[in-house]
């Protein structure tokens, strides 16, 4: 029996507190497109079935109003909302908790809609088609044997000129396989090189340095055997009001407790995203220039 087409899921019920607005919704294309849909337009391109947002209910009806026209008849649609007592198992959810408890939280609150092999990614950020295609390569001949997949983005191509970053460092094995993830925080760049920030002091990585983007490929049971690590997490972490439940964090305890491989693919495309104001007018004109050396269409969707 053939193998459903992938689904394409994103993250798009952030707070963007950096930013200050809601950037999964602001136009930044020639025609006023999002970044997720040049996500979405490449997912459809590259063989995805289905697309799955992940949002906040309170503004379902200004996102739907949104996206919905331009993808009508193009690739199908769902939502799931992400609130703080989903999956909470009843615990009293602190009254000053007003954060989202994360991506890893955020992509539990699929569970119950998860019917094939899936990407996730973030909404506000660009990852380019050789991502999308690469991801389709894998996840078209994914099953459920705990072998999962991240895309791997060159540390050069993934730092802003406008602020620091955090970033996931992939390690590998001589297979290709991650032996884990080490977030890295306050990544900035300085005279034409980066450096993190850490308890001893500023640290410098390699340019090439293999990083995570929030671009994974799982099947529906690494969603089943996180919601195993929520319980746990919560148990630990509930009254922490800026705690979060992280993809690299629970792919990483995936890996070193040995109920999973995730594998590390490469890809040599140039991401950009808007994690601060002063992103905006850079994103816009990377936008602009894909579209005029023809990469994309003026307007996607005609």
């Amino acid at each position: 029996m053939a193998l459903k087409k992938p689904s394409l899921v994103i993250l798009a019920a952030g707070m963007a507190s950096r930013y200050g607005g809601n950037k999964q919704t602001e136009s930044f294309g020639p025609s006023g497109e999002t970044i997720m849909e040049y996500s979405i337009y490449d997912a459809i391109k590259a063989g995805f079935g289905k697309v799955i947002f992940i949002i906040r209910e309170e503004f379902a009806e200004a996102f739907k109003g949104v996206i919905e026209p331009k993808l009508k008849g193009r690739i199908e649609t769902e939502y799931v909302y992400q609130s703080l007592e989903k999956y909470s198992g009843g615990r009293a959810i602190p009254a000053e908790r007003v954060k989202p408890f994360g991506t890893s939280h955020a992509l539990l609150c699929c569970k119950e809609i998860l019917d094939a092999p899936f990407a996730v990614i973030n909404a506000d950020d660009f990852y380019g088609f050789d991502a999308f295609e690469k991801a389709a390569d894998f996840l078209n001949t994914a099953v459920s044997n705990g072998v999962y997949a991240c895309l791997g983005y060159e540390l050069k191509n993934t730092l802003s000129d406008n602020g620091s970053v955090t970033r996931g460092e992939i390690h590998v094995n001589a297979a290709g396989e991650m032996t884990g993830i080490t977030e890295r925080r306050e990544i900035y760049k300085r005279e034409g090189k980066a450096f993190t920030k850490t308890p001893e002091g500023d640290v410098e990585l390699p340019l090439d340095t293999k990083v995570s983007m929030n671009f994974f490929c799982f099947t529906p049971d690494f969603v089943n055997w996180s919601a195993l690590e929520y319980e746990k997490f919560l148990d630990k972490n509930l009254n922490e009001l800026k705690a979060e439940f992280l993809i690299p964090e629970v792919s990483d305890e995936l890996i070193k407790s040995g109920n999973g491989v995730v594998k590390m693919i490469p890809t040599q495309a140039i991401w950009f995203g808007v994690t601060f104001k002063e992103d905006a007018p850079v994103v816009k004109a990377a936008l602009q220039e894909l579209t005029d050396k023809g990469l994309y269409p003026q307007n996607l969707w005609i």
